[in-house]
């Protein structure tokens, strides 16, 4: 199969599974305890005064009538308007997204080299290292984002004070006007991804290095980074690509918990407020926004790995 139709079949599995995942978000949002119309007609408000909210906001219609509509809507770029400030749904992923998306790839670009270096040494070399390094990693990816966030908020803006215990970003300003604001959430959200890639990276490796061309490259004396960059290196190359792709995705969603525990402002920290607010065309909108850029992140990572392909040597 040629790249193009692997691409395209990638590219229609994950529209198909977008569809669903959407739907799926749009019948959890309509079993949600309490709705907006609390929010939008005030909680003293008369049964018929509600009644009017809800006929006005559309909550009287059927689910699938309305999910109908929204998906209508969305193919033209239209995500709705929030019920609470009516704002619409494409302005706030507009401002907030760009946020997440430098948040998260900040985390990558400090996280994506040390755990290449990582896995590359624990994969060839095993033994002692091996078992300390992946000790460490299955222990550090078990904690709570939010229980470590509050670690090192303790340790680093409490006890030593040298960084703010949340994201004070300027009015009207970008997280680049508050670099010192980054620093805690790509901490945080760096040794969840740290631990989640390096198990990952170090499986890629090992798998490669115990493949018979390796064996076979070894008898005939080709040993330490010759052995890497010639053998191991071009054959772990896919499923790291992969292994990378899938912590990308790990680092999009705990970035929703980690945006809440610095008050960050970005998509997961404008998600939750939405969800309080029971906004529910807001909380659809953003939600199916973070599916989509969840699913992209693993498409491309299919795509690169399958342009790289897993190169089977033979023993020379």
């Amino acid at each position: 199969m040629s790249l193009l139709a692997f691409a395209g079949r990638r590219l229609a599995g994950a529209a198909v599974l977008l569809v669903l995942l959407s739907a799926a978000i749009f019948a959890a949002t309509a079993v949600l305890p309490g709705d907006a119309v609390s929010a939008v007609a005030g909680v003293d408000a008369s049964a018929s005064q509600r009644a009017h909210v809800r006929s006005g906001l559309g909550l009287d219609r059927p689910v699938a009538v309305r999910y109908a509509d929204w998906a209508a809507g969305a193919v033209r770029g239209d995500l709705g308007r929030g019920f609470v400030g009516e704002r619409p749904v494409t302005e706030v992923l507009a401002t907030r997204l760009p946020n997440s998306l430098l948040l998260a790839g900040l985390t990558l670009a400090v996280t994506a080299p040390l755990a290449a270096l990582l896995g590359l040494w624990t994969g060839m070399r095993g033994g002692g290292a091996d078992r300390l390094v992946s000790t460490a990693a299955q222990i550090l990816a078990a904690v709570p984002e939010f229980v470590l966030a509050a670690l090192l908020v303790g340790l680093l803006s409490v006890r030593l004070e040298l960084l703010p215990p949340v994201s004070v970003i300027p009015l009207g300003g970008t997280p680049l006007d508050a670099p010192l604001a980054l620093v805690l959430p790509v901490l945080t959200l760096g040794a969840v991804g740290l631990a989640v890639a390096t198990r990952l990276l170090r499986a890629s490796v090992a798998d490669a290095a115990a493949a018979p061309y390796c064996e076979a490259a070894r008898l005939n004396g080709v040993r330490g980074v010759r052995l890497a960059v010639r053998h191991i290196l071009p054959n772990a190359a896919a499923p790291a690509v992969q292994a990378l792709a899938l912590t990308t995705g790990a680092l999009v969603g705990s970035a929703v918990v980690v945006e809440n525990v610095f008050d960050y402002p970005g998509i997961g920290r404008e998600l939750q407020l939405a969800v309080a607010a029971r906004d529910v065309p807001m909380v659809q909108g953003l939600a199916t926004a973070l599916v989509a850029v969840m699913l992209a992140v693993l498409l491309l990572g299919d795509i690169c790995a399958r342009l790289l392909g897993a190169r089977k040597e033979e023993p020379r």
